[in-house]
């Protein structure tokens, strides 16, 4: 009897193993339409360090064919802001150049531990609407965000509420 319990105990044991979840980074990227100035904000909200990455925002495929406005005069209309850094400095190599017009950018993060977060403004226009200046929730939906780490890319989309979750590859 003492034997068929062991067997009983191990047979459990190892199907809690199989059972079991590795540990994951997810991403959180929110879009805040603001005035002046737009703003993304990215959250590790998983449990594992994001290192050694390069995280893309491409607005190309946004229902609202949206652009970056970074300068007076180019392809945005009226209010411009440049690209500013607000939260999360340690966690990227460099703070990126931004073209005004570009419609894509990209974050070389060092490493960026659970609980923290990147943020940056900017402004957002849209070339399809009336309100150029103004971006709704939905105009941003289908816009994509990348996360490249090693040989492994992955990929959300943003949805009609402005914001995207990006599962990461487990730690």
């Amino acid at each position: 009897m003492g034997t068929s319990i062991l067997k009983t105990f191990a047979a459990c044991c190892a199907a809690s193993a199989l059972c079991a979840t590795a540990a994951q980074a997810d991403l959180n990227i929110r879009f805040i339409e603001g005035a002046p100035k737009d703003r993304f904000q990215i959250n590790n909200t998983g449990s594992c360090d994001i290192k050694s990455a390069t995280l893309s925002v491409d607005l190309s495929s946004s229902q609202g064919a949206l652009i970056f406005d970074v300068t007076e005069s180019g392809a945005g209309v009226e209010v411009y802001q440049p690209f500013e850094l607000v939260e999360g400095r340690t966690a990227i190599a460099a703070v990126p150049s931004i073209l005004d017009g570009q419609n894509a950018l990209s974050l070389d993060v060092v490493r960026l531990k659970p609980g923290e977060s990147i943020a940056f403004t900017i402004d957002v226009d849209d070339t399809l609407g009336a309100r150029e200046i103004t971006v709704t929730d939905s105009e941003i939906s289908g816009a994509t965000v990348h996360l490249a780490q090693g040989d492994q890319i992955n990929t959300a989309v943003f949805s009609s509420a402005a914001s995207a979750t990006l599962p990461v590859r487990s730690c």
